[in-house]
């Protein structure tokens, strides 16, 4: 019977590396941990102000119109204030290691876009770019080998603000606010139209992305009954979205 040669050679092999080797491959590993939980920290701030705009922007269900923008420029505030925290985040990657780390992140900066682009969309009624984005957080084109706004993190924000405004133009009737959820079909359906161009991968983001469906469906329904009501102009045609 011919010996295992992997057990053979094992011992010699770690028998033959020199001590100094052990050393440094010790503290490769302490930096990592120490690392790591320096990224912790700045994630769980990150967090910390992404929940606290999440619970803010929530209060749009039960706020009258003329009241949204003072909302709005607390949301802000607190917005701008991620700068400091992903720029601490930023000095800590280090260089050519973004997608190594990403992941630590990836949810905070999808609830950042969540909460920049219904800002955006509650201010001006349109949809807020990539580059808007990443300006507002204070994301340097230089970072891009240690911290950047990836395509498909963007996305997922986007279909969280589809999924929110769904419910929005529910809670806007009841606050007497009836042409809202025709300003929400409108807006929802030339966003799915442009998602529709995209060749997406990712099965998380496309099973998402076919979920808008359900809030396109939502948002139609309280369209027609709004209308049938007469309760508000139809500036536009509604064009249904195909199952």
């Amino acid at each position: 019977m011919i010996p295992n040669c992997t057990f053979l050679l094992a011992p010699i092999a770690l028998r033959d590396m020199d001590p100094l080797d052990f050393e440094k491959i010790n503290s490769l590993l302490d930096r990592d941990v120490d690392l790591r939980e320096k990224i912790k920290e700045q994630v769980a701030d990150l967090d910390k102000k992404t929940r606290n705009m999440v619970g803010m922007l929530n209060k749009i269900h039960s706020t009258r119109l003329e009241a949204i923008s003072i909302l709005l420029d607390e949301v802000r505030s607190v917005l701008l204030s991620c700068r400091d925290t992903i720029r601490a985040l930023a000095d800590l990657i280090p260089h050519n290691q973004f997608w190594r780390w990403k992941d630590m992140w990836s949810n905070s900066l999808r609830n950042t876009v969540f909460a920049a682009s219904l800002v955006e969309y509650l201010s001006t009624r349109t949809l807020i770019p990539l580059s808007k984005v990443s300006e507002m957080l204070g994301i340097e084109a230089e970072w891009e080998d240690r911290l950047a706004l990836p395509v498909e993190d963007y996305l997922h924000g986007l279909i969280s603000l589809v999924n929110e405004l769904s419910r929005l133009a529910v809670n806007a009737v009841t606050l007497g606010n009836f042409e809202e959820p025709i300003r929400i079909s409108a807006f929802v359906k030339e966003l799915f139209v442009g998602f529709s161009m995209l060749n997406l991968k990712n099965d998380l983001l496309r099973r998402r992305f076919d979920s808008l469906k359900y809030d396109i469906k939502k948002i139609e329904e309280v369209v027609y009954d709004v209308s049938l009501r007469k309760l508000a102009p139809l500036s536009q045609p509604q064009e249904n979205i195909p199952s």
